[in-house]
């Protein structure tokens, strides 16, 4: 066995501790645990001496950088910010209501039947019923949403198209079709009446005044948080204009390995 195999697991079980005191001691931050490790002596009387040659953290030589100036920028929330947000915060809790004494417009949806036809023949694929459609979503072949403009719930319609070139189907591409319609149900988004009862709905506040300086309040917080963040990054820009830094590859390499987990971790949870 030998009294070698006991000085190896001794050393391995004690250099990492030697290691870390002695880059303490000289006041250096070591980058990675890739090194070239160099065993001089070791006994049982005298310890053990080795040499370590490995990466540390560079020293940063810093020119003048007094009188260095950026200038940070105004926070200012205006009126048609806020009222941004509250619009947004209608169309969250904007809901669908039936619409039974006017014709369908862009915008609304619809309850469709549809069956289309090439040269007097049904295709594969052209039939639907019940088939819910909001017209100028651009869900169906162009022209076909168009022609549902202006017509009323029970009508019963014939829809002029031609397939694009580019159709996925080489049997339809660059075919007039005919679709027969029937118009079952027309809806319309109906946004919430911006005012006190409103507030009440969507926050804590009993008031609209009272949410609107809440939101103003937090807008101001989110860009007085930007300024910052674009302050500091210019320093830094300046900073790095009048600094001299050998950046080692295992820093490089390290930096590589990070970005390149984190984006994994983004393709697992999405």
């Amino acid at each position: 066995y030998g009294a070698e195999a006991f000085f190896e697991e001794t050393l391995n079980s004690l250099y990492g501790a030697a290691l870390e005191e002695a880059a303490t001691e000289a006041g250096v931050e070591i980058v990675d645990d890739k090194m070239d490790f160099d065993l001089v002596s070791i006994s049982k009387e005298d310890g053990a001496d080795f040499k370590v040659t490995l990466t540390v953290v560079p020293e940063i030589e810093i020119g003048e950088y007094k009188g260095l100036k950026e200038e940070r920028l105004k926070v200012k929330v205006l009126k048609a910010e806020v009222d941004a947000e509250i619009n947004a915060m209608a169309e969250r809790n904007a809901r669908m209501v039936e619409v039974t004494d006017r014709a369908a417009e862009d915008g609304d949806t619809t309850v469709i039947d549809f069956e289309g036809f090439v040269d007097d023949v049904a295709f594969d694929g052209g039939k639907g019923e019940a088939y819910t459609l909001t017209l100028g979503s651009g869900q169906f072949i162009p022209g076909f949403e168009e022609q549902i403009v202006g017509h009323n719930i029970g009508e019963e319609f014939d829809v002029n198209v031609t397939f694009p070139e580019e159709y996925h189907s080489d049997d339809l591409k660059g075919k007039p079709a005919v679709f027969k319609v029937k118009l079952h149900e027309i809806k319309k988004r109906e946004l919430p009446e911006i005012d006190d009862e409103f507030a009440k709905d969507v926050s804590e506040f009993d008031t609209l005044a009272d949410l609107k300086a809440d939101i103003k309040k937090k807008l101001k917080e989110q860009k007085k948080n930007q300024s910052e963040a674009e302050l500091d990054a210019a320093i830094v820009e300046e900073l790095l204009k009048i600094t001299e830094v050998e950046i080692p590859q295992a820093m490089i390499d390290q930096k590589i390995n990070a970005m390149m987990g984190e984006f994994e971790q983004r393709l697992a949870g999405s």
